[in-house]
């Protein structure tokens, strides 16, 4: 069952994010061939105006064909009054950029959903505190509540890490114990970690864990925009991080995930429940998104790169130069996927 919603939640974002390219193209006059869900021989078609809507075999993907575009043969280009290719290149880059903004806007009511449903949150109780620690020798105790570091309130144990890490020096608390309200000072003291992408950090701590005791939170509609909106930055900023990383070598290349590792990790989501799912769902979006504007040709980055060319140049790319380009980039596109499937099967065989 977790493989079939892996695969509809896939299915359900590129259908997505094609959803954003064909509305951009259709308001702009553009013809839309093909509409389709996969690739590979199609195994159910319907016409439905002018377009034809499939559902391909290979359900990795999908494509929207619009007239005079091809990215298997950027030669095929039509001047027609209907076609993509006619058109202004600022009105290219809008359908362009419809595609990731479809998927960031998913992912921005995906993120407005469990804030409506309920998030859980961690509350600021102590619960073990380390011998010999800051905490320890300020006298906090098992079962303390943090009520304030540095008259800044803490509501959710997630804030306190945040706000020892901005102090420089020493830090004062006020914490309930017993229904009273005490005092402490300490000096957090600084120690060497390492961050999600396996750098070496420095962090302050005062040694404490959390008790585990959880609230579910639901931010309403106002609250719950100003959630959406910072947890889809939140993802966007951390796959461009990640990329990034990646690029300079601190993230591996044996770290990249081919499509196993996201239907299993997507079907393991839907069993740890809907939220975790939904979660899961809007950072595939945000993904597909960024990854989508990145500079290689046969992605729309690639494409708004040479839109924007003949924007400023007030002439487009050479046929030969856009075709050499678009080959070159499928080969980067195809050398990932191989790498990611290589990485993927390396995984499993070593679990």
């Amino acid at each position: 069952m977790g493989f079939v919603i892996a695969l509809l939640v896939l299915s359900a974002l590129v259908f997505f994010h094609e959803l954003g390219h064909f509305a951009a193209a259709r308001f702009l006059g553009v013809h839309v061939e093909v509409f389709s869900i996969g690739f590979g021989k199609k195994l159910y078609s319907k016409m439905i105006g002018k377009t034809q809507w499939s559902i391909s075999a290979i359900p990795l993907g999908g494509y929207v064909r619009m007239k005079g575009q091809d990215d298997t043969d950027p030669t095929k280009i039509s001047y027609d009054a209907d076609s993509y290719s006619s058109k202004q290149p600022w009105q290219r880059i809008i359908i362009l950029l419809a595609g990731p903004f479809a998927n960031f806007l998913l992912a921005f009511f995906l993120y407005f959903a469990i804030a409506n449903l309920g998030v859980p949150k961690l509350l600021a109780y102590v619960g073990e505190v380390s011998k010999d620690s800051p905490a320890y020798q300020a006298g906090l105790q098992k079962n303390d509540r943090i009520i304030s570091i540095d008259k800044k309130e803490i509501k959710y144990w997630e804030s306190i890490a945040q706000q020892i890490n901005e102090s420089t020096t020493e830090v004062s608390l006020e914490i309930e114990r017993d229904h009273t309200t005490i005092s402490l000072q300490l000096t957090p003291k600084l120690i060497e970690d390492q961050n999600i992408f396996g750098e070496t950090i420095t962090r302050r701590i005062i040694g404490i864990s959390p008790s585990g005791k959880q609230a579910v939170v639901d931010f309403g509609l106002i609250d719950g925009v100003a959630y959406a909106w910072e947890e889809t930055q939140k993802a966007g900023l951390l796959i461009i991080q990640s990329i990034q990383k990646l690029l300079t070598g601190v993230v591996g290349a044996d770290k990249v995930g081919g499509v196993i590792t996201i239907v299993d990790v997507t079907a393991q989501a839907s069993y740890a429940g809907l939220v975790s799912l939904l979660f899961f769902t809007a950072l595939i979006s945000v993904n597909l998104g960024v990854l989508n504007l990145l500079p290689i040709p046969a992605l729309d980055g690639g494409h708004i790169i040479f839109n924007l060319y003949e924007w400023i140049r007030k002439k487009a790319p050479s046929e030969n130069i856009m075709y050499r380009m678009t080959v070159a980039g499928w080969g980067i596109l195809i050398g990932l996927m191989v790498l990611g499937l290589y990485n993927d099967i390396n995984r499993l065989w070593g679990n």
